[in-house]
């Protein structure tokens, strides 16, 4: 259970700048790029790719805790980022941004550049990532206390943090210390693959929220049954949530599976940040202590909004429809 009347969600992740571009199947499929998914390259690598577009990309803050965490905030909710940027232009536009949506950063700085995120957007709305870590990876370990996550009553760890697994440890290890609930986004299927020899041991120990989409869900359970997935997840766990994009989400609670439907309307422009900005309005509802069901309708909507942009930004007037179910 959080603690009680505190309601803030601190986040801890990598500090980074998404790059967007619309391109065509052709043009990811020339990139030897599977669709969906992660892969880590270096900084000249985005460069390259950047170079073989016509397109314009549209750059705006990113990284999958801090969009959750921009997404709590915007809600109404009180919230912090931990990260680690660069001494350069997009590392000062990032922490601007968060500040300017009332997020209390506590972002520390590299002379390494500021991590960014290329997505290539197809026709059918899927983003693939190029990732360059940069700075964010060189947050220490030995700065994790309890205290950067006091008086918070969920702490959202990124699962991107398990490619450096001393800093996932100690940024666990210190959140649970301060009494928090530890929500864990298992963020792509890749790093489920890559982190099977910690990351059920790490679930079964820390984690009270684990939030895993189909492609997550069946690398770290494997079943692709949606009931035998959200079963197996929910194992160890207090709330499990399996989201199923269009078609919603089951989130697993004291033995009960709740079906949350998804909210209803245009097509999908750009799925960027639709998982983490889901996670915002959920982890929202649950540190105010709404209910499952209204929870997930939060949430459902700030996943809908999402994908009506480019990017994981949404504008005020979008903001404003979603506080009506508050």
């Amino acid at each position: 259970m959080k603690k009680k009347n505190i309601t803030r969600i601190t986040g801890i992740g990598s500090a980074l700048v998404d790059i967007l571009i619309n391109e065509s199947d052709e043009f990811l499929k020339a990139l030897g790029k599977e669709k969906g998914g992660m892969t880590l390259v270096q900084n000249q690598d985005i460069e390259q790719i950047l170079a073989r577009t016509s397109q314009t990309p549209v750059v705006v803050p990113g990284g999958a805790a801090c969009n959750t965490i921009v997404g709590v905030a915007n809600l109404g909710g009180k919230a912090g980022f931990i990260g680690r940027r660069g001494n350069d232009e997009y590392g000062e536009a990032f922490e601007k941004q968060i500040v300017k949506c009332n997020v209390e950063p506590v972002v520390s700085i590299s002379d390494s550049p500021t991590g960014k995120v290329l997505s290539v957007i197809t026709p059918d709305a899927q983003r693939s990532m190029f990732t360059f870590l940069g700075a964010s990876t060189e947050l220490d370990p030995g700065l994790m206390t309890p205290d950067m996550f006091k008086d918070t009553a969920i702490s959202m760890i990124e699962g991107y943090l398990l490619f450096n697994k001393d800093l996932m440890m100690a940024a666990i290890i210190a959140a649970k210390a301060s009494g928090s609930l530890i929500a864990l986004d298992l963020a792509s299927f890749e790093v489920v693959n890559a982190s099977r020899d910690i990351l059920k041991d790490i679930i079964k120990e820390f984690v009270d929220i684990l939030i895993a989409n189909e492609d997550e869900a069946k690398a770290y359970t494997g079943y692709k049954d949606e009931q035998k997935a959200i079963k197996a997840l929910s194992q160890n766990v207090t709330y499990a949530i399996l989201k199923l994009g269009k078609r919603g989400s089951y989130v697993s609670h004291n033995n009960t599976i709740t079906r949350i439907f998804a909210q209803s309307g245009n097509d999908p422009i750009d799925t960027t940040g639709a998982g983490d900005l889901w996670a915002a309005g959920f982890l929202f509802g649950i540190a105010h202590e709404f209910s499952i069901e209204k929870s997930g309708q939060i949430a459902s909507a700030c996943g809908y909004e999402v994908c009506q942009i480019m990017g994981a930004q949404l504008p005020s007037n979008a903001w404003a429809r979603i506080k009506k179910l508050i």
